[in-house]
């Protein structure tokens, strides 16, 4: 009996020892506590009571390791109703923790937590979070740093060391006062004061130059940058003067490595890239450098922020009157060199990190992207394109209206009556020349239309900038998935021509991906997680005005493939 209960024993302690392994394999559970409150910050000489994350600007870093479970519990204490999105993480069947308000939660309110719960699946890399309601977002938004697994490497040289560098913009006036006078008059929005490295402008705006970002760094070593585009509206030109990166890694998926003076990165995006610094010391400061990406006619803040690149002198002296290198960056509008850097991003495509592109296609889509005009309301002016009309933008000439209550709620609960349709068109309504002249009706319509796709489809979707009120670059957001820059190119997409040239072999792996002025976009993805995902363009302006709409992908046969049940403390509306 003594044997037999020694026995159990040593098995149950086996399989205590084996659970820990198997925990241990499936990865940890990590737990945040994310507190909105209101924060006062001084930038440009100009206290301004923003919105943040724990009372930092910008918020704190979640680090994960791939396969960990995260549990973040949000608690609003300020009055905006607020939500948080977990930027580029693929939320299998977790859709109730995806984060935009009114598509996949109601926002939570004053006083309201709610706790966010999902598993990073196959993904490791840089990411970010954000607010997901309105303009919010411009002072709520901060790193995810998602490590590989216990005992995996990077696919690259070690670093010395890692560093996350967060451009955003800085407003001195607040942004939800500035979109909500944009949406009444009709008009363009005012622009942002500055632009920021982690937080601080730099020293060429007013008051700023103790407000400048430094890295300090030692000769003969190699840092991992995690950059990342946390502005509201612009897209932005990066570089180090005179210093050479390697980019390793976009949208948290390797890359085929390769050198850059300067890179490209839109709202939403993540660059991961290598920096070897000189060998010797040099006595010299070399400027960092961020400016925008514009191609539109409307407004923008054409300023730059600069932070600083200084060297550890080797005996710890104070260097004496180090040379300052100033940076080189593309002009304002060189669509030329964005096209041509964002082509040269290619998947490792190996036997570890495969590029799975769907090789055949179910369903194909054709949209176009861009802005145009609603009318104005009876006897009144705005200050849109004409006094008879407001800014207004679209996919497919709808502009998406959020509703009042979650479109994944009515979904789940079959109560989508009155909340939305599923009648999305999947090509243009009236063919036009997309990129000619503009036809001389620009109105949009609107409504809440979605597209339903069954579970595993594969999906192929061109996107085509158009020229009506000007070509501008569009950076598109696709939730709930990565998927694949298969083409792009320049005019109008010619679907005889063009996907002949499509490249199914290494392609980009994104979450985000710019649709070129002028031209066309083409992506694939699986639709291989239930639930509503929203897509939209990253620059707020945009989405404001309606450039969004959502995909329904219904479930899945297999228990995996399902949509979880909500969870009890999903907040109302």
């Amino acid at each position: 009996m003594a044997e037999t209960s020694h026995l159990s024993s040593m098995a149950m302690l086996f399989i205590s020892f084996f659970v820990v392994l198997m925990g241990n394999a499936e990865g940890e559970t990590r737990h945040y506590t994310f507190n909105i409150r209101y924060h006062n910050v001084t930038r440009l000489c100009h206290t301004r009571t923003i919105l943040s994350v724990n009372r930092r600007y910008p918020g704190p870093p979640l680090v994960a390791r791939e396969g960990d479970r995260v549990i973040v519990k949000v608690v609003n204490h300020v009055a905006n109703n607020v939500s948080i999105h977990w930027h580029g993480i693929r939320q299998l069947t977790t859709g109730w923790s995806d984060g935009p308000s009114y598509v996949t939660q109601c926002p939570i309110q004053t006083n309201q937590s709610y706790i966010y719960n999902f598993t990073i699946t196959g993904q490791r890399g840089t990411l970010l979070w954000h607010a997901h309601i309105s303009w919010l977002r411009a002072t709520i938004h901060g790193p995810i740093i998602i490590l590989p697994k216990l005992n995996q490497s990077y696919p690259f040289q070690k670093p010395h060391k890692e560093v996350t560098i967060i451009l955003g913009e800085w407003f001195n006036e607040d942004p939800e006062a500035i979109i909500s006078q944009a949406l009444k008059t009709g008009g363009g929005p005012n622009v942002s004061d500055a632009y920021t490295i982690n937080g601080l402008p730099g020293l060429l705006y007013n008051c700023s130059s103790k407000d400048t970002y430094k890295l300090k760094v030692k000769p003969g070593k190699t840092y991992l940058l995690r950059l990342i585009n946390a502005a509201l509206n612009d897209e932005l030109f990066f570089t180090i003067a005179n210093h050479t990166l390697t980019v390793v890694e976009g949208d948290a998926i390797y890359t085929k490595p390769f050198d850059t003076d300067k890179l490209l990165i839109t709202p939403g995006q993540t660059t991961n890239v290598l920096l070897k610094t000189k060998p010797e010391y040099p006595n010299a400061t070399f400027l960092i450098a961020a400016r925008p990406y514009s191609t539109g006619q409307g407004t923008f803040d054409n300023s730059t922020t600069m932070g600083v690149l200084e060297y550890e002198h080797p005996f710890k002296k104070p260097s004496k009157n180090p040379t300052l290198i100033q940076p080189n960056l593309p002009q304002i509008n060189d669509t030329q060199f964005v096209s041509n850097f964002t082509m040269k991003f290619r998947s490792l495509a190996n036997d570890e990190f495969p590029a799975n592109v769907p090789k055949t296609v179910d369903k194909r889509f054709f949209f176009t992207v861009g802005l145009g005009t609603s009318p104005c309301p009876k006897n009144t002016t705005c200050q849109g394109p004409t006094n008879s009309t407001k800014f207004a933008a679209s996919v497919n000439n709808v502009s998406f209206t959020l509703p009042s209550v979650a479109i994944l709620q009515a979904y789940y609960f079959g109560q989508s009556n009155g909340v939305y349709t599923t009648d999305f068109p999947v090509e243009p309504m009236v063919p036009f020349n997309y990129t000619g002249i503009a036809p001389n009706n620009t109105n949009v319509m609107n409504g809440t239309r979605t597209v339903v796709l069954p579970f595993n489809t594969s999906v192929e979707l061109v996107m085509q900038d158009t020229s009506i009120l000007g070509a501008e670059s569009h950076p598109l957001h696709l939730h709930g998935f990565n998927f694949f820059v298969v083409g792009q190119g320049f005019g109008n997409f010619d679907p005889v021509k063009d996907p002949a040239k499509f490249n199914l072999v290494d392609p980009m792996e994104r979450n985000t991906a710019g649709v070129p002025a002028g031209g066309w976009i083409a992506i694939r993805f699986l639709a291989d997680n239930p639930g509503v995902w929203f897509m939209h363009c990253h620059l707020d302006v945009h989405t404001s005005w309606g450039l969004k709409m959502a995909w329904l992908v219904l479930d899945g046969l297999e228990p995996n493939q399902k949509l979880q049940p909500p969870p009890s403390d999903l907040p109302q509306c």
